[in-house]
């Protein structure tokens, strides 16, 4: 009897213990609020809310290590086959390639320039991160800051993998101290990919003119050839592939899935591959990103600082991306309306869609979804390709 009333008892006893799991709930509510009753990109928020409270409850259940007997946590199987293998990121990246339309960057091959002047924030992070390890008060080295520094290109999946393999070169260097930062920086870009309609508007509106957010811009009179559109893919691989190996694994999949869906050969691919794989990978992902965050390794102070230069990060590359489209207005006859540049973030397609809301509250006519969505889809493959020779570099210098 006493055994079964302490077993009743464990979950009050360690939520004693442990008060700051009250804390991660409050968070865990907050994002889902934000998700739900906000509606502010619900597809990530709500099993990243989920994840969080899930890992916070009182003896972790569903993130125990397992063994014993006992079979690991679902989510702790979940982090371990989706984001210890580089599963989810590719899988994701997959999706995404099959669910995007390249046909903008395409016909406007300028929009390139903006998906890579948004990478700013990338090198803003890394830079601050080396900078805030030279003090007492957080032990970040190259391996950590390079994780923390891609953040700045606001793509959750790159984050994921980039993170994880310089926690694995670092656990395979004996000479090499390295902390173990992927839930944080996961949680960071993913949280600031869905807050992108909050943080985005104030920061264009500061940058830019009123006459300048009204620039109309025409729309490419030929399409894009359906040689063009299949080749593109085929062609990057190969490029990519011969100048950054290291990123050879996401944009292959990136383009692999873009291929699909161009070919227009495999309708039953491209649509598993844009939807029910997708929207597959998205919960279980969410979940695991979540779930890396218990209250013992969240509540840290260098948590705390990875959150803070993500955010600065992120507002860099999206006053990068527009200070570059004005910058290219003074050589350009066809002026560029410089809220496109705040899309090369690869937040996809959010970045996008906050610049269409905003050109259409300054004028109603004014449709800039298709120009924005050319930076956009730049950014994506900018953030891949630098978080290639991020661990390139890294590799030779340690």
């Amino acid at each position: 009897m006493d055994n079964e009333l302490s077993t009743l008892w464990a979950g009050i006893t360690a939520l004693v213990d442990e008060p700051r799991l009250v804390l991660m709930w409050l968070i865990a509510g907050a994002l889902l609020y934000v998700g739900v009753a906000r509606k502010k990109e619900p597809l990530l928020l709500v099993p990243i809310s989920m994840g969080i409270l899930f890992a916070n409850l009182p003896l972790g259940e569903l993130i125990r290590e397992g063994g014993g007997g006992e079979p690991a946590g679902i989510l702790k199987t979940f982090q371990t086959v989706g984001m210890g293998t580089d599963i989810f990121p590719l899988l994701i990246f997959l999706g995404v390639g099959a669910a995007t339309d390249f046909n903008p960057m395409l016909s406007n091959p300028k929009t390139l320039l903006l998906g890579a002047g948004a990478q700013a924030g990338v090198f803003v992070a890394l830079f601050g991160a080396l900078l805030l390890g030279m003090t007492d008060y957080f032990e970040f080295g190259l391996l950590e800051a390079s994780s923390i520094g891609i953040i700045g290109g606001a793509d959750g999946p790159t984050t994921i993998f980039i993170a994880t393999r310089m926690l694995e070169l670092g656990e395979s260097l004996a000479h090499v101290e390295v902390r173990d930062i992927v839930g944080a920086t996961a949680v960071a870009a993913y949280s600031y990919m869905a807050l992108v309609p909050i943080i985005q508007p104030p920061i264009i509106k500061l940058f830019t003119t009123k006459k300048e957010r009204l620039i109309r811009m025409e729309y490419p009179s030929k399409p894009v050839s359906k040689r063009t559109q299949v080749l593109f893919p085929v062609l990057t691989i190969i490029i990519i592939g011969v100048l950054v190996p290291s990123s050879s694994p996401l944009i292959g999949m990136l383009m692999l899935g873009n291929l699909i869906k161009v070919s227009g050969v495999v309708p039953r691919l491209a649509d598993v591959s844009e939807n029910a794989l997708m929207n597959v990978v998205i919960i279980m992902l969410g979940l695991a990103v979540g779930a890396t965050m218990p209250a013992h390794i969240f509540l840290q102070p260098e948590t705390i600082g990875i959150f803070f230069l993500g955010l600065f990060a992120f507002m860099t590359a999206t006053v990068a991306g527009i200070l570059l489209a004005k910058l290219m207005n003074i050589f350009s006859k066809r002026k560029i309306n410089p809220m496109i540049g705040a899309a090369g973030v690869s937040a996809v397609p959010m970045a996008a869609r906050v610049v269409q809301d905003m050109g259409q509250k300054e004028d109603p006519d004014n449709f800039l979804l298709m120009h924005a969505m050319g930076p956009n889809v730049a950014g994506v493959i900018g953030t891949a390709t630098v978080a290639g020779v991020l661990l390139t570099v890294v590799k030779t210098l340690l």
